[in-house]
């Protein structure tokens, strides 16, 4: 995506089934967990860069001895500082006390981050909220083992507002209204209802203080806790979360909008926001990582044994199709062959613009995610190609001569590497004339092998802003001095802002939202811009429920096409010469290139959850009062 746009998390859960030792002996150190976490959150950096957490939990320790680690960092290379932490701190107690370095137990019982549980996470600082204690996992500490909540997760809530006043109502006074603290709360208070309750019916039994807590450990039903905790939910998640005492789980939103994907066997259980981290990390087979379905947890309790539970009744599922168009790693089977498909799906539009002629054409992508959906646009160019020649040979059958089917095979379809982003420039100097002319030069080209007479055929995975393709690729790729800029997106138009977990707030910064402001300006109907903003007004004192997507009328009267082309306009500054074509893929097409993941509300404003519709029109409403604030 040649636009910066940040977006939610990555959470990556190991559990140790077997004794520290059995993974001393096997794989030649007890610190295999630590391990195992650095490559499956190294695996999910492309998830969050802008902080990094783990948080470790040793099983069956004695009282008085430390058995929950965290450590958590904002670096500017987060992951390798938090275990460059726990590293040295490793090796300080292995250099004071080499006596450590072969007995399991000792460093067990000495040392912090060995132990059988495990939850790191990794994270873009949204809204400018990047502090270290913004940082997952989150800690709820208590005396009580069973008490102590470690929660991270992949998640927006959308009615965090009404989450806040609904721990008021239960009595609590939450330190702040972030919805991570109100779902942490909330989480926390029906798990210390359930281990009060627990206690009650150990005392019953006759047994005492000491001997209540392995019955409560034992007893403690995590399903029943998620049930109550998650009863007035409204957003996408994969909700991951420890309990001092060895208890795990990880739960999804109901709609399936957020990923998680786990993985079993006799030694680990492992959860984690992309199957390839998993398959690279433990060299597991494709078919063997499954995907925690909508609506559900898994739960692993204390003695090792998991089980999938159902929480909340699944809604239609509508997984994000972002995560498949490019915020997951391509390496993924599944999202590699979609990717490819979106390419090929989109490649029609792209002959219509440049006339079949692909003798003048050359193809490319702005790195680097794009890669994908480019090989699948050639493949679908390859096939054009070998028709045109099949139609060429057909047609001179009769006159054809050696040299001239030489000539006609030897038509290839021509790719380059054209856009190369050089280097993160920073703009050090205030000036906005010297600044725009520092941003145009973040993407440099390569010269000498596009003609006067070729379309540029550039293909992108998805366009937000287009900010960088104004200030910055537009200019470059001008300089080559092509008949034409074909730019390509394998996204539909961005309309809608997000409210799940991307840093897509605010509708005024979508290009998209700006052409259909033009288009109505040109057209003498801007009036409806007023109209939309009062029925939006209209419906705040409603329930989310009984609310609609009033933005959808803003669109309406247009075509695809009509705000394509208002779009090209708008990036296109009066310098550029060559006329410049945007081309973007249809929702239909989307759908057949993702089946499996039909979130599509960024591109048709069909939100999966009743307070999506209620984001998207108070949206509008900062957007018309001029409120910088996100909308919710």
């Amino acid at each position: 995506m040649s636009d910066a746009l940040k977006h939610e998390c990555g959470i990556a859960l190991v559990r140790l089934l077997k004794p520290l030792e059995y993974y001393k002996e096997k794989y030649g150190t007890a610190f295999y967990g630590v391990n195992k976490m650095y490559l499956m959150m190294e695996k999910q950096h492309n998830r969050g860069q802008d902080g990094a957490g783990l948080a470790s939990i040793k099983l069956d320790v004695n009282p008085g001895e430390r058995y929950i680690s965290r450590v958590r960092s904002n670096d500017a290379q987060p992951i390798q500082d938090i275990f460059a932490q726990i590293n040295e701190r490793i090796n300080l107690e292995f250099t004071e006390h080499p006596e450590y370095k072969d007995d399991v137990a000792a460093q067990k019982k000495n040392i912090p981050y060995i132990g059988e549980l495990f939850l790191g996470h990794v994270r873009y600082g949204t809204f400018g909220l990047n502090s270290v204690e913004n940082v997952h996992p989150f800690l709820r500490q208590n005396n009580w083992m069973h008490r102590n909540l470690i929660i991270a997760g992949n998640f927006n809530m959308t009615n965090t507002n009404a989450l806040f006043d609904n721990l008021i109502n239960l009595g609590m006074h939450p330190k702040e209204k972030a919805d991570t603290v109100t779902v942490m709360e909330r989480i926390g208070h029906f798990l210390d209802d359930a281990v009060r309750k627990l206690y009650k019916k150990a005392k019953a039994k006759g047994l005492n203080k000491q001997e209540a807590s392995p019955y409560i450990a034992e007893n403690l039903n995590l399903a029943k806790i998620l049930r109550k905790s998650a009863s007035n939910w409204d957003g996408g998640y994969a909700m991951a979360g420890l309990l001092g005492h060895g208890d795990a789980f990880v739960l999804r939103d109901p709609a399936g909008i957020r990923p998680a994907y786990y993985y079993q066997d006799d030694e680990v259980v492992v959860v984690a926001s992309e199957r390839p981290a998993i398959q690279t990390t433990f060299n597991v087979p494709f078919e063997e990582v499954k995907e925690l379905n909508p609506g559900n947890a898994l739960i692993v309790k204390k003695d090792g044994s998991m089980k999938i539970s159902e929480i909340l009744a699944p809604l239609e599922r509508k997984s994000c199709s972002f995560e498949r168009i490019y915020f997951s790693r391509g390496s993924d089977a599944e999202i590699y062959q979609e990717r490819k498909m979106l390419g090929k799906l989109v490649m029609p539009k792209v002959l219509e613009a440049i006339d079949y002629d692909t003798e003048n054409a050359v193809f490319s992508f702005i790195p680097n995610t794009a890669e994908t959906s480019f090989y699948g646009m050639l493949d679908a160019a390859q096939d054009e190609l070998n028709k045109q020649k099949n139609e060429a040979i057909l047609q001179e059958k009769e006159s054809l001569t050696t040299e001239r089917l030489q000539q006609i095979q030897a038509h290839k379809i021509r790719t380059e590497k054209i856009a190369i982003k050089d280097v993160k420039l920073r703009t050090f100097i205030t000036d906005d004339s010297s600044r725009d002319d520092l941003v145009a030069h973040v993407y440099d080209v390569t010269y000498g092998v596009v003609k006067d007479s070729d379309n540029l055929v550039i293909i992108d995975d998805s366009i937000v802003r287009g900010t960088t393709l104004k200030k910055s690729i537009l200019k470059m790729l001008d300089r080559l001095h092509p008949k034409q800029i074909v730019v390509v997106s394998s996204a539909p138009q961005i309309r809608y802002p997000d409210c799940y977990g991307i840093d897509m707030a605010r509708l005024e910064d979508l290009v998209a939202f700006q052409a259909a402001l033009h288009l109505h300006k040109d057209r003498g109907t801007y009036a409806i811009v007023e109209e939309i903003y009062n029925k939006c007004k209209e419906q705040l004192p409603m329930e989310d429920i009984s609310v609609v997507n009033h933005v959808k009328k803003l669109y309406a009267p247009f075509t695809d096409e009509e705000i394509s082309d208002k779009i090209a306009e708008i990036i296109s500054e009066e310098n550029i010469q060559a006329k410049v074509k945007l081309i973007f893929q249809s929702v239909d097409n989307l759908h057949k290139a993702c089946p499996k993941n039909l979130g599509d509300w960024y591109f048709t404003g069909n939100y999966p959850t009743a307070g999506g519709n209620r984001v998207v029109n108070r949206a509008y409403i900062n957007f018309y009062e001029g409120n910088p604030e996100r909308a919710y």
